[in-house]
Protein backbone atom coordinates (compact mmCIF):
# COMPACT_ATOMS: atom_id res chain seq x y z
CA UNK A 1 0.00 0.00 0.00
CA UNK A 2 2.63 2.27 0.56
CA UNK A 3 4.19 1.87 -2.94
CA UNK A 4 1.00 2.46 -4.59
CA UNK A 5 0.94 5.77 -2.49
CA UNK A 6 4.52 6.81 -3.05
CA UNK A 7 4.02 5.68 -6.60
CA UNK A 8 0.82 7.95 -7.11
CA UNK A 9 2.94 10.92 -5.64
CA UNK A 10 5.26 10.47 -7.60
CA UNK A 11 2.83 10.33 -10.60
CA UNK A 12 0.54 13.50 -9.27
CA UNK A 13 4.17 15.50 -9.03
CA UNK A 14 5.16 14.54 -12.68
CA UNK A 15 1.55 15.93 -14.15
CA UNK A 16 1.60 18.93 -11.62
CA UNK A 17 5.36 19.59 -13.63
CA UNK A 18 4.33 19.36 -16.78
CA UNK A 19 0.87 21.14 -16.76
CA UNK A 20 3.42 24.13 -15.08
CA UNK A 21 5.92 23.91 -17.75
CA UNK A 22 2.98 23.89 -20.66
CA UNK A 23 1.62 26.95 -19.14
CA UNK A 24 4.87 28.57 -18.97
CA UNK A 25 5.47 27.99 -22.45
CA UNK A 26 1.93 29.27 -23.79
CA UNK A 27 2.63 32.13 -21.34
CA UNK A 28 5.95 33.82 -22.95
CA UNK A 29 3.64 35.48 -25.17
CA UNK A 30 2.24 37.50 -22.50
CA UNK A 31 5.06 37.68 -20.82
CA UNK A 32 7.68 38.69 -23.32
CA UNK A 33 5.72 39.58 -26.74
CA UNK A 34 3.09 42.37 -25.38
CA UNK A 35 5.03 45.27 -27.45
CA UNK A 36 5.33 43.56 -30.40
CA UNK A 37 3.56 44.81 -33.31
CA UNK A 38 0.35 43.98 -33.13
CA UNK A 39 -1.78 41.49 -36.15
CA UNK A 40 -3.54 43.91 -38.39
CA UNK A 41 -0.71 46.47 -38.15
CA UNK A 42 0.92 47.55 -41.50
CA UNK A 43 4.64 46.20 -40.76
CA UNK A 44 6.82 48.76 -40.83
CA UNK A 45 9.32 49.20 -43.89
CA UNK A 46 12.82 49.61 -43.03
CA UNK A 47 16.13 49.65 -44.78
CA UNK A 48 18.99 48.16 -43.89
CA UNK A 49 22.44 46.11 -45.13
CA UNK A 50 22.59 42.60 -45.58
CA UNK A 51 25.28 40.53 -44.30
CA UNK A 52 27.08 40.92 -47.92
CA UNK A 53 26.91 44.98 -47.22
CA UNK A 54 24.19 45.54 -49.90
CA UNK A 55 21.27 47.28 -49.05
CA UNK A 56 17.58 45.65 -48.59
CA UNK A 57 14.40 46.71 -48.08
CA UNK A 58 11.41 45.02 -46.89
CA UNK A 59 8.49 46.40 -49.22
CA UNK A 60 10.98 44.82 -51.96
CA UNK A 61 8.84 41.56 -50.57
CA UNK A 62 5.00 42.99 -50.89
CA UNK A 63 3.14 40.17 -52.41
CA UNK A 64 4.84 37.91 -50.41
CA UNK A 65 4.67 36.11 -47.00
CA UNK A 66 7.37 37.05 -45.28
CA UNK A 67 8.64 35.93 -42.10
CA UNK A 68 11.16 38.21 -39.42
CA UNK A 69 13.54 36.52 -37.34
CA UNK A 70 14.69 39.10 -34.80
CA UNK A 71 18.04 37.05 -33.54
CA UNK A 72 21.42 37.32 -32.30
CA UNK A 73 24.48 35.10 -32.06
CA UNK A 74 25.04 35.79 -28.45
CA UNK A 75 21.26 34.99 -27.26
CA UNK A 76 21.39 31.95 -25.33
CA UNK A 77 17.35 31.31 -27.02
CA UNK A 78 17.84 32.11 -30.06
CA UNK A 79 20.78 29.79 -31.02
CA UNK A 80 18.32 27.11 -28.96
CA UNK A 81 15.67 28.38 -31.59
CA UNK A 82 18.18 28.34 -34.38
CA UNK A 83 17.28 24.66 -36.05
CA UNK A 84 13.78 25.41 -36.19
CA UNK A 85 14.13 28.29 -37.75
CA UNK A 86 16.57 26.85 -40.28
CA UNK A 87 13.90 23.84 -40.54
CA UNK A 88 11.20 26.34 -40.92
CA UNK A 89 13.20 28.07 -44.20
CA UNK A 90 13.74 24.80 -45.39
CA UNK A 91 10.03 23.40 -45.44
CA UNK A 92 8.17 27.03 -46.17
CA UNK A 93 10.96 28.60 -48.80
CA UNK A 94 9.71 26.04 -51.56
CA UNK A 95 6.12 26.93 -51.51
CA UNK A 96 7.40 31.13 -51.76
CA UNK A 97 7.53 32.44 -47.74
CA UNK A 98 10.54 34.57 -47.31
CA UNK A 99 12.99 34.26 -44.18
CA UNK A 100 14.59 37.60 -43.14
CA UNK A 101 16.96 37.67 -40.11
CA UNK A 102 17.38 40.49 -38.71
CA UNK A 103 20.24 40.21 -36.57
CA UNK A 104 21.07 42.16 -33.36
CA UNK A 105 24.83 41.22 -33.49
CA UNK A 106 26.87 44.53 -32.88
CA UNK A 107 30.06 42.36 -34.58
CA UNK A 108 29.62 41.59 -38.30
CA UNK A 109 31.92 38.55 -37.65
CA UNK A 110 30.27 37.14 -34.70
CA UNK A 111 27.29 37.57 -36.44
CA UNK A 112 28.30 35.80 -39.78
CA UNK A 113 29.99 32.71 -37.98
CA UNK A 114 26.20 32.49 -36.16
CA UNK A 115 25.16 31.99 -40.01
CA UNK A 116 27.90 29.21 -41.02
CA UNK A 117 27.38 27.62 -37.37
CA UNK A 118 23.66 27.22 -37.96
CA UNK A 119 23.38 27.31 -41.75
CA UNK A 120 21.21 30.51 -42.24
CA UNK A 121 21.30 31.01 -45.85
CA UNK A 122 18.09 33.35 -45.42
CA UNK A 123 18.50 36.97 -45.73
CA UNK A 124 20.23 38.88 -43.27
CA UNK A 125 20.42 42.02 -42.10
CA UNK A 126 21.41 44.29 -39.23
CA UNK A 127 22.24 47.76 -38.22
CA UNK A 128 25.05 46.58 -36.13
CA UNK A 129 24.09 48.32 -33.30
CA UNK A 130 23.37 47.60 -29.50
CA UNK A 131 19.91 45.78 -29.23
CA UNK A 132 17.72 48.19 -27.29
CA UNK A 133 18.98 51.12 -29.46
CA UNK A 134 18.04 49.75 -33.15
CA UNK A 135 15.52 51.30 -35.27
CA UNK A 136 14.02 48.09 -36.14
CA UNK A 137 13.45 46.75 -32.68
CA UNK A 138 11.94 50.39 -31.66
CA UNK A 139 9.51 50.39 -35.11
CA UNK A 140 8.52 46.77 -34.27
CA UNK A 141 8.55 46.51 -30.24
CA UNK A 142 11.01 43.99 -29.61
CA UNK A 143 11.90 43.97 -26.00
CA UNK A 144 12.96 39.98 -25.98
CA UNK A 145 14.71 38.11 -28.84
CA UNK A 146 14.45 35.85 -30.05
CA UNK A 147 10.83 37.03 -31.45
CA UNK A 148 9.00 36.78 -34.74
CA UNK A 149 6.95 38.38 -36.74
CA UNK A 150 4.96 36.98 -40.06
CA UNK A 151 3.62 39.72 -42.60
CA UNK A 152 1.16 38.54 -44.96
CA UNK A 153 1.11 39.39 -49.00
CA UNK A 154 -0.53 42.79 -48.38
CA UNK A 155 2.22 44.08 -46.10
CA UNK A 156 -0.02 43.47 -42.93
CA UNK A 157 1.15 41.31 -39.43
CA UNK A 158 -0.75 38.29 -39.47
CA UNK A 159 1.42 37.01 -36.45
CA UNK A 160 3.63 38.10 -33.72
CA UNK A 161 5.79 36.28 -31.52
CA UNK A 162 8.21 34.99 -29.21
CA UNK A 163 7.25 31.09 -29.79
CA UNK A 164 8.32 29.48 -33.12
CA UNK A 165 5.90 26.43 -32.84
CA UNK A 166 3.26 29.34 -33.55
CA UNK A 167 4.93 30.23 -36.69
CA UNK A 168 5.10 26.67 -37.79
CA UNK A 169 1.52 26.09 -36.86
CA UNK A 170 0.54 29.48 -38.95
CA UNK A 171 2.70 28.50 -42.21
CA UNK A 172 1.24 25.18 -41.70
CA UNK A 173 -2.22 25.97 -42.12
CA UNK A 174 -1.99 28.68 -45.59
Amino acid sequence: MKIMRKLFCVVFLLCVTMAQAQSELEDLDDKYATELVKPGTVAPDFKMKTLEGKTFELSQLRGKTVVLDFWASWCPDCRKDAPEVVRMYKEYAPQGVEFVGVSMDTDVEAWRKGCEQFGVTYTQVSELKKFKETDIAKAYGVKWIPSMVVIDKDGKVVLSTVLTYKVDKYLKGQ
